[in-house]
């Protein structure tokens, strides 16, 4: 794998691969089938909903605009990703770390609201339908948040330190911050779905 490295005007080093590292091409490949698995819930979802009269059906209580405020903090989350992965490619490892620990609080904000709604929803998986679909699209998702906030705090231990590392920490952390990305964008599917869609 060759790298180069570039200098923008700023004075700022910033690195620059002339071809995707293996890593995160293996990732993207990984997301591709996490895709599949995710469809196939959509799938289901919209299943279910053409079988019902009313969706969600009545005497369901959706907190919609909680649900809105925590899913803005998970897509807000996507933004401070992407400047901790672009603070790392300019070498400036401080900011890169700062960036991942915001990243990190949000996603685990966001997931201790999903706890919260799973502990204080009316509708139990048991109850219809709806429940059933309901759990287990967002408990998947909560399960995938959880792998994220675990794969960012590892990444966060790689990165100790103020000097450069190994040359792999790039691939790293541009195959974590694709994951978190992925996570973000499905939440955003099944918040429309589950929250808005009437």
């Amino acid at each position: 794998m060759t790298q180069a490295a570039v200098s923008p005007p700023a004075g700022n080093k910033r690195i620059v691969h002339d071809r995707p590292p293996m890593l995160a091409i293996g990732v993207m490949i990984w997301l591709g089938s996490e895709l599949m698995f995710f469809s196939g819930l959509f799938a289901a979802l919209f299943t279910i909903r053409a079988h019902l009269t009313s969706w969600p059906p009545v005497g369901t209580h959706l907190d919609t605009l909680q649900a809105g405020i925590f899913t803005i903090i998970l897509v807000a989350s996507s933004g401070t990703m992407w400047a901790a992965l672009y603070r790392f490619e300019c070498g400036e490892r401080k900011k890169a770390k700062f960036w991942l620990v915001v990243s990190i609080v949000m996603g685990a904000i966001f997931l201790a609201n999903q706890v919260y709604e799973w502990t204080h929803f009316e509708t139990r998986w048991y109850t219809n339908s709806y429940g059933s679909i309901f759990y287990i699209t967002t408990g998947l998702h909560g399960i995938h948040v959880f792998i994220g906030i675990v794969a960012m705090i590892l990444l966060l231990g790689r990165l100790r330190g103020d000097k450069g590392g190994d040359p792999g920490e790039l691939s790293v952390f541009q195959g974590v911050s694709y994951y978190w990305h992925f996570v973000d964008i499905v939440w955003v599917g099944l918040y429309s779905c589950l929250f808005l869609l009437k």
